[in-house]
């Protein structure tokens, strides 16, 4: 009789929660039992285990195995167990020394060969086996990956490789640490936009708060130009903020590595179902929300969305995550994006537009505005109109003052006031750190007020002006709230005053 205990992590959403192995041999008919609640991926690594096993040149044990997998009430999906599996029975075996793999977790699935095949989401492993004092071995393909979390990393191409390493006989290499520096491709340059001063500016305070945007105007005027350069205004993301994005990519089963501290931007189309765009499925795999996370999420033609589809994305809008709940399944993923969608003023986009005429019906461009809910415009705090620009501005070079460089300058101090004031972006305000940090006189209260009633602002919107307002004064370095910022903020909200 043998018994090997080992290390592996399961894969829930983000989580990453630690599961014991447990290789046990005794005496009996020769029979292989896998317990803990497995499913058919893992029960099915019994035949990829004794494949493994002899064609890396080892005696398959001719005894009684069991294999436990605890905790027994947690699921366990996917052939990222079948190393850890292997080992537990060569462990057993006494093919390895009984201390070998208690300083480490073991990741892959076998080929019947013995060579190790890469698996999805194990950067969210790694990172808690960092946390627990333990390096980790894991299939060649996923170390690059791997070695973002900062823990130690040995990457395998077999398991008679692992089996060299923990016997000491041929130790493998680790990889090197995560922690590239800032991606060699730029950004999209704001000064490529014509014109748009508005946009532009509504875009910098977009950036400075981490607000959402939407841009309203006829067809061909630039606003997916515009959307597409609000990730080249931000500020870099910290190493944390990095890591949270990528392990929600290694989730998704597209690891980044050579790019990994660059910001997303996601783009879904219009035909994108909800749970593209929130996550879910068989697997309760992340949505387009949680792979934008830390980055932006853009809605171009927003109204062509399916209206349900758009609801979907209201809580997470609010909350900065996504929790999804199937039968016997649940996952929580991060979500904290900033939203930007454009959209054309009615159906066939030319209403109010100098140089085309424009047919809709009144009911018409009520039924296409309609398919944007009031509750979703309340979350989105910036509403601009991006008009037609004069041909003459096409015709000249690049706005030097707008580079985006020179307004990340701007960005990044407006940030640093908001980071010393609460420690996070005026866009999450609330309660009573809203209450502090956008202190104004009676003329800014009168002028909302005022706003408030003639425009209908519902109390939410009432607040995201007020956010807005701090945000601008933050550009100015103001310490309170004056009524021009408060009027700018008002002015940026194009479809309250249609209403």
């Amino acid at each position: 009789m043998g018994l090997a205990i080992l290390h592996c992590r399961a894969s829930y959403g983000t989580e990453a929660p630690a599961v014991t192995i447990e290789a046990f041999l005794s005496g009996g008919l020769p029979v292989f039992t896998i317990v803990g609640m497995p499913e058919t991926a893992v029960r099915e690594s019994k035949d990829r285990v004794r494949s493994a096993i002899i064609s890396s040149g080892y005696r398959f044990p001719q005894q009684r195995i069991t294999i436990s997998l605890g905790p027994a009430e947690m699921r366990k999906t996917g052939g990222r167990f079948d190393l850890a599996i292997a080992l537990g029975i060569l462990t057993a075996r006494q093919y390895l020394p009984a201390d070998a793999t208690q300083a480490v977790e073991c990741y892959g699935e076998l080929a019947l060969s013995g060579e190790l095949r890469p698996v999805p989401g194990l950067l969210p492993a790694v990172i808690k086996a960092q946390a627990a004092g333990r390096a980790a071995i894991v299939p060649r393909e996923n170390a690059a990956e791997a070695a973002l979390s900062g823990a130690t990393i040995y990457g395998a191409t077999s398991l008679l490789d692992v089996v060299e390493h923990l016997t000491g006989r041929q130790p493998l290499s680790s990889e090197a640490l995560g922690g590239t520096p800032a991606p060699a491709t730029p950004y999209p340059d704001l000064s490529d936009v014509k014109g748009q001063t508005q946009a532009k500016r509504a875009l910098e305070i977009a950036a400075a708060g981490g607000h959402n945007l939407l841009f309203v105007g006829p067809p061909g005027t630039g606003k997916s130009m515009l959307a597409r350069r609000l990730p080249g205004l931000l500020p870099d993301m910290t190493v944390d903020e990095a890591l949270e994005t990528a392990a929600v990519d290694s989730i998704a089963g597209n690891a980044r590595t050579a790019d990994w501290l660059r910001r997303p931007f996601r783009a879904p189309h219009h035909s994108a179902s909800a749970a593209a765009l929130v996550g879910g499925g068989k697997t309760l795999s992340p949505g387009e929300v949680s792979r934008a996370h830390n980055g932006v999420l853009f809605l171009d033609e927003l109204p062509e969305f399916n209206r349900n589809v758009l609801e979907v994305l209201r809580e997470p809008l609010e909350s900065g995550a996504v929790s999804l709940a199937r039968a016997g399944q649940h996952a929580e993923y991060p979500a904290r994006v900033q939203l930007v969608a454009a959209m054309n003023p009615c159906p066939c986009g030319y209403l109010g537009d100098a140089q085309a005429d424009c047919r809709c019906s009144g009911d018409r461009i009520a039924t296409y505005r309609n398919k944007v809910s009031g509750p979703l415009l309340d979350r989105i705090d910036l509403q601009v109109e991006v008009p037609r620009p004069p041909t003459s501005v096409l015709r000249y070079g690049h706005d030097e003052d707008e580079h985006s460089g020179n307004v990340v300058n701007r960005v990044i101090a407006a940030r640093e006031l908001q980071l010393t004031r609460t420690g996070f972006c005026n866009a999450r305000l609330e309660g009573a750190a809203l209450d502090a940090a956008c202190a104004a006189d009676d003329e800014c209260w009168a002028l909302l007020e005022n706003a408030a009633r003639r425009f209908n602002l519902s109390a939410r919107a009432h607040q995201r002006v007020l956010r807005v307002s701090r945000t601008i004064a933050d550009l100015a370095a103001a310490k309170k709230i004056a009524p021009p910022h408060v009027a700018e903020a008002l002015s940026l909200r194009c479809l309250d005053r249609r209403s």
